[in-house]
């Protein structure tokens, strides 16, 4: 498998990320707000989780296979030599609180790959990991931290709060959503509050929606499904109403007997003012510069959920983009602010569950 680049890629400056003055603030305001959220779902639950996408769905064990033959510009960071590397895929959805899934929101997947060696991130000095974090959309839900802010305090107040409300406003909420796409167009707000189509999470094609280091390029990247089996699946609809689990149940079963692949691409800048990178609502124009596929990831059939998983993957690790090579940087304002959110969120959990976060520098075997 190798790929051809069609358009010249933009070198990535410094100076292409422009921080404003009160930036430090309106992150310590974010973390405050995370942590309100992690404080109140403990508080309740007695067991710490995380204060967004707090519920796991499908946790995997696979490989990344990078092929021999990619051009110079596509071979960086996680990509530049040929070879297999274990990981894990977390398929999770966005509340910081465990919500049945009859409240459909939008899909999340974290990958973990493991055994790469290089320039290290700062705070990731000594490991061994490159995180990537995605979601189903092309971009995110706020163009700025300070944007942003106001939609997480929003959310801050709703959080562990009246079930039976959401699940209600959810079911109302798809319905506009869906009579939104009939006439082509699709609302990012009704489907984060709840009013997400109740596609199977298998199906979906997901980004990192904001730009990262590639080299000394700079880019986004995207995992999309290939094997007919997970593209039979694409637009699939799930029963919500069967199971307060049924994303989490469709995942299971569809690996009980099949596995999978899907690639994961890159789109290189090549033009600052269509491709910004401190605006994270923008989408980059494909006809510009097209998604390249740059490696595979590989899963074979397994158990893809218990409660052995569960502590091995959502309470013992953390998944984050500053958890990584130096040469996938991750860039812009929303990724600036995540670096201390997250580290905030998996410290909580760490000292309030008893349970060691750490970084893996092997993949032993995962439970069933």
């Amino acid at each position: 498998m190798t790929e051809r680049l069609s358009t010249t890629p933009l070198p990535f400056d410094p100076s292409f990320e422009q921080i404003p003055k009160d930036e430090d603030e309106t992150t310590r305001e974010l973390v405050e707000t995370m942590r309100s959220i992690i404080e109140k779902t403990y508080a309740d639950g007695g067991h710490a989780i995380r204060s967004v996408h707090a519920k796991s769905h499908g946790l995997l064990e696979g490989e990344l296979v990078v092929p021999e033959g990619l051009p110079p510009a596509l071979a960086q960071g996680v990509f530049a030599t040929p070879g297999r590397h274990p990981l894990v895929m977390r398929f999770s959805t966005n509340p910081g609180d465990i919500l049945s899934d009859k409240v459909s929101t939008p899909r999340g997947l974290a990958i973990k790959i493991i055994g790469l060696e290089g320039d290290r991130l700062p705070g990731s000095e000594g490991q061994t990991t490159q995180d990537f974090v995605m979601v189903n959309a092309p971009v995110f839900v706020a163009p700025t931290p300070k944007a942003f802010l106001k939609s997480l305090k929003l959310l801050a107040k709703t959080t562990d709060r009246a079930p039976a409300a959401k699940q209600a406003l959810s079911a109302v909420l798809r319905s506009a959503e869906s009579l939104l796409e009939k006439v082509g167009r699709e609302s990012a707000t009704l489907k984060s509050m709840g009013g997400h189509p109740p596609t199977h999470p298998l199906g979906e094609t997901y980004y990192t929606v904001v730009p990262l280091r590639h080299g000394p390029y700079y880019g986004k990247l995207s995992v999309a499904p290939v094997t007919p089996e997970l593209r039979g699946l694409n637009d699939q609809s799930i029963d919500l109403d069967s199971s307060t689990d049924a994303l989490r149940e469709a995942i299971v079963s569809f690996f009980a007997q099949n596995g999978g692949a899907w690639e994961l691409r890159v789109q290189l800048a090549t033009d600052l003012d269509k491709m910004p990178i401190e605006d994270a609502t923008v989408v980059w124009p494909e006809d510009e510069s097209p998604y390249v596929t740059v490696a595979r990831l590989e899963v074979a059939p397994q158990s893809a959920w218990s409660d052995a998983r569960s502590l091995r993957i959502d309470d013992a690790m953390a998944f984050s983009p500053w958890h990584g090579l130096a040469a996938h940087q991750p860039l812009g304002g929303i990724m600036r602010c995540r670096k201390p959110a997250y580290e905030m969120s998996a410290g909580f959990r760490a000292s309030h569950n008893g349970c060691p976060i750490h970084e893996p520098d092997r993949l032993d075997p995962l439970p069933g």
